[in-house]
């Protein structure tokens, strides 16, 4: 992790993102004011979960994926987060630490934003404060259908909805499946890496897709959607 400067070429000079658009000169002063551009290699953590924490990230570019540790090496990927998104902001409503672990799955920048700046703007500022509510209870909402799907879905209904998930990112990010290993993709699905291996070659067999060392092409969206659907 490195803090770009503003001498830095990297560095954004200003908040332009359509979310900051409905903020008050005095608010996008105060905003800025709080706000550190933050760099992320590779494997870098963007929060730990467990961590105290005193602000929410903005993303500014790159990818990362949000995951739930559990006992020893297990843990369950939520989501991918990509540009636009922020990341703990339930430390803004409720807990003061973060209740999930982010790591970059490519070079990514953030805004670190101080979490009392955001809560002042968001009582404030209606607008800014839908915007806020929205992205928060559409991330709840993305939680329950995660939870729905680990509950009630069988591997192979898991792993199909996993790999349409993934697909649906690549015409914006055609290297999407290489930057994930076979283990991030079991842990999308919730399954062991040896099942989602074996899975994957049952699906290549099929026809559904075609494993391309480690990218995947996806052949037969249908059948994929059907499998997920049946669970």
């Amino acid at each position: 992790m490195k803090t770009i400067l503003e001498t830095d070429k990297d560095f954004f000079c200003d908040i332009t993102a359509p979310c900051f658009q409905v903020l008050s000169p005095e608010e996008t002063d105060l905003v800025r004011a709080s706000k550190t551009q933050v760099l992320f290699r590779k494997g870098d953590n963007l929060t730990k979960q467990g961590t105290f924490t005193s602000y929410v990230l903005f993303l500014l570019n790159g990818l990362a994926k949000q995951y739930l540790e559990g006992d020893g090496s297990k843990s369950l990927n939520l989501r991918i987060i990509r540009p636009g998104e922020f990341i703990g902001l339930s430390s803004v409503f409720t807990s003061n630490i973060f209740n999930y672990s982010v790591v970059a799955l490519e070079e990514c920048q953030a805004y670190l934003i101080e979490k009392d700046t955001v809560a002042k703007v968001v009582r404030q500022n209606g607008l800014f404060g839908f915007s806020i509510i929205k992205r928060y209870c559409e991330q709840n909402g993305n939680l329950f259908e995660k939870l729905r799907s680990q509950t009630y879905k069988q591997m192979n209904g898991r792993l199909a909805e996993t790999l349409l998930y993934i697909h649906g990112m690549k015409a914006s990010y055609p290297e999407i499946f290489s930057m994930l290993s076979r283990k991030d993709i079991a842990d999308f699905a919730g399954i062991s890496t040896e099942s989602a291996v074996k899975l994957l070659k049952g699906f290549e067999k099929d026809g559904l897709i075609n494993l391309n060392e480690k990218d995947i092409v996806v052949n037969d969206s249908d059948t994929l959607e059907e499998i997920s659907r049946r669970g």
